[in-house]
């Protein structure tokens, strides 16, 4: 599989992305390029340095400039069993600016009895925030946890808010 990888600075750090030759995105997160490549695991060859990864690209840079409905649009595949993947694609339906809690986010799934489950499939998401786990909170509203720190997962809340914001503004 030829993979690409490409990132760019945020405020929170570098976004970096890997896709397949397909343009499905298979791993991105918040750290830099040799951290996002040592998750692709050692039996991957090593993905391609771009300067730009079109569409998926374009979709980053406008979600940064305010579109939040930029990254739905963009392909994105991880290994998961059955309850994940359900997770994973509710987790997308989280409007952005909003949260939903671990036990909500497990009753959309299919299992409202299954919290840690969910909350588990939230650990183990490669594809953030495309898959946004950032919106996925504690029962009580707090935070939880975030794969790259809760100082991201705050930015990544309070840019989405301050959109939605301005777009109510308009």
């Amino acid at each position: 599989m030829k993979l690409r990888v490409w990132s760019t600075p945020t405020p929170i750090g570098p976004w970096t992305i890997i896709v397949d030759e397909s343009d499905v995105v298979v791993i991105s997160g918040f750290e830099g390029v040799e951290e996002t490549v040592s998750r692709l695991g050692e039996d991957t060859a090593s993905p391609q340095r771009v300067a730009d990864l079109g569409f998926v690209s374009d979709a980053v840079r406008r979600y940064l400039a305010g579109d939040l409905g930029a990254l739905d649009a963009v392909s994105v595949r991880q290994s998961g069993g059955p309850f994940r993947q359900a997770v994973w694609q509710v987790m997308r339906e989280v409007p952005a600016g909003q949260t939903w809690s671990y036990t909500e986010l497990a009753t959309k799934a299919g299992n409202g009895d299954a919290s840690r489950a969910a909350a588990s499939a939230c650990a183990t998401n490669k594809v953030a925030p495309f898959v946004p786990c950032h919106r996925i909170v504690r029962s009580d509203g707090s935070l939880g946890g975030y794969y790259y720190g809760l100082d991201a997962k705050r930015w990544l809340l309070a840019h989405e808010q301050a959109m939605q914001a301005q777009t109510t503004l308009l």
